[in-house]
């Protein structure tokens, strides 16, 4: 049921988006500031990220409040429920996409959970407040402070995927979409933890503030690693993709194909040692 409201909310996100973007091009140039990372910048903070984070929060927040009154929900519940709405919202998104012809289909295999990943924040402020005793408007304060996060973070994982079309230096901020991608599902299974009431995944430990900063280091460390490791296979199958498959047996292509694959594999081994040290210091110090 939620995926499927999450798709209608996804198809009211892209009639106020358009209601958004012919009303912006009536008063000014938005479409020519649209040729500069500041101009993508602006529409994201002001635009796309708000306008679908509050289409998918609506399309949590109305629901489960009319099933609460009937069914007794749990935090996880409303947890998942949302990331039902997000998936549910990307799948309109991907529809609307590949009907009109405007995006390949390895893009939006990435694209498709990294809506469930946007709405972790006010997710989780919605599955905990819900279920605690505090006045009306702090709740609404705590909500709206978790949905102000999730509209940042949106805005800026499109800003970083954007940065590749443009010159260096910008073009070097690419090199952190991944990385954040990485970060942000890490915090997305953090959040569902404690909303299931586990216990939370710990990284960074020790007793010192100088083995804390080091850890701290070692964490952006692997995200680093294993974002790039993804982002370097994923510019391997983007670059393979239009070769046949007699092409594929070309000594050459399947040299650098190889190369590629195993310094990428290579990156992603690196970033899973140092996690699973990290990892290994934590228990230790337990």
């Amino acid at each position: 049921m939620f995926f499927s409201i999450g798709a209608v909310s996804g198809f009211v996100s892209l009639i106020l988006g358009l209601l958004f973007e012919n009303t912006a091009n009536s008063v000014l140039d938005w479409q020519g500031m649209q040729q500069s990372l500041v101009g993508i910048a602006l529409r994201q903070l002001i635009a796309v990220g708000p306008i679908e984070e509050t289409c998918k929060l609506a399309a949590v927040l109305i629901p489960s409040g009319f099933l609460k009154r009937h069914h007794q929900l749990r935090p996880s519940t409303v947890f998942l429920c949302a990331i039902a709405v997000a998936l549910g919202f990307t799948a309109q998104e991907n529809w609307n996409y590949f009907y009109h012809g405007t995006e390949d289909i390895l893009p939006r295999l990435i694209g498709t959970p990294v809506h469930a990943v946007f709405v972790a924040p006010w997710a989780y402020a919605l599955a905990t407040s819900m279920f605690v005793n505090i006045p009306r408007k702090n709740h609404k304060k705590i909500i709206f402070k978790a949905w102000l996060t999730s509209v940042i973070f949106h805005a800026l994982v499109n800003v970083l995927s954007s940065a590749s079309q443009f010159r260096p230096p910008l073009r070097f901020l690419s090199y952190g979409f991944f990385p954040f991608l990485l970060w942000m599902y890490w915090r997305l299974e953090q959040l569902l933890r404690q909303v299931q009431g586990k216990h939370p995944i710990i990284v960074i430990s020790g007793w010192t503030r100088t083995q804390r900063n080091w850890r701290r280091g070692l964490v952006l460390f692997a995200l680093m690693f294993g974002g790039n490791a993804i982002f370097g296979l994923f510019l391997l199958a983007r670059s393979l993709s239009p070769l046949t498959l007699a092409q594929f047996i070309y000594t050459d292509i399947v040299w650098i194909s190889l190369r590629r694959l195993l310094i990428n594999i290579f990156y992603a081994v690196l970033a899973w040692t140092i996690y699973w040290y990290l990892r290994r210091l934590a228990r230790v110090g337990s």
